[in-house]
């Protein structure tokens, strides 16, 4: 049962990699000091996007611990509120700087690096700066975060490329559990059903 949740869990995060790479190949040579989200430029946002990537094979590199967080959800309560925005926004323009002079193949090349670490990879702990979690687990978090950030760039560049409907359903499990857990699931609730439209806060 739980190797067939971690393949799930591969083959989605493998899809929101490839819709990324997708994504990026359409963004024209001169947007990409453009707009992208708040503060950051699209090659910065794209860089946020890719550390979804890049902290998949940085942790799977190195020896897991004691299981601390016990499902994806958990994973999102923990790191609610946590950090300086100003440190958030640097690591993305850092991330974006670190693409290179070709940053559709950076991209590209983080994808890879991804998919084979995981390549006949079983279930294991992974060891976070929020804790430990099995793989199983840490996995949707990325897909989320490659599945929100998917859309952002999408509507930076004005892209109609839709989000694969594996990606959505993970990112869309992972939200709903996530707002049950850190109590807001009635708003959530309320707020899908189109009773309300208060903002929400799941990550």
């Amino acid at each position: 049962m739980a190797e067939g949740t971690l393949a799930r869990a591969i083959d989605d995060f493998t899809a929101g990699a490839e819709h990324l790479t997708r994504l990026v190949d359409l963004i024209a040579d001169d947007r990409w000091d453009g707009p992208g989200l708040g503060e950051w430029s699209l090659r910065s946002l794209v860089g946020h996007a890719s550390r979804s990537l890049t902290t998949v094979v940085t942790y799977l590199a190195e020896p897991g611990g004691d299981v601390e967080l016990t499902s994806t959800a958990a994973y999102f309560a923990s790191i609610r509120g946590y950090g300086d925005p100003a440190s958030v926004r640097q690591r993305g323009v850092d991330a974006g700087l670190s693409l290179g002079n070709d940053p559709r193949a950076g991209v590209r090349e983080r994808r890879a690096q991804a998919v084979d670490a995981l390549a006949g990879t079983g279930d294991r702990p992974l060891t976070t700066p929020f804790g430990g979690i099995m793989l199983s687990d840490y996995l949707p978090t990325r897909t989320f975060e490659l599945a929100v950030h998917g859309l952002d760039i999408s509507r930076a560049i004005g892209s109609d490329l839709p989000l694969p409907a594996e990606v959505l359903a993970s990112a869309l499990s992972t939200a709903a559990a996530t707002a049950l857990l850190t109590g807001q699931g009635e708003q959530a609730l309320l707020t899908l059903t189109g009773r309300e439209s208060a903002p929400l806060s799941v990550v």
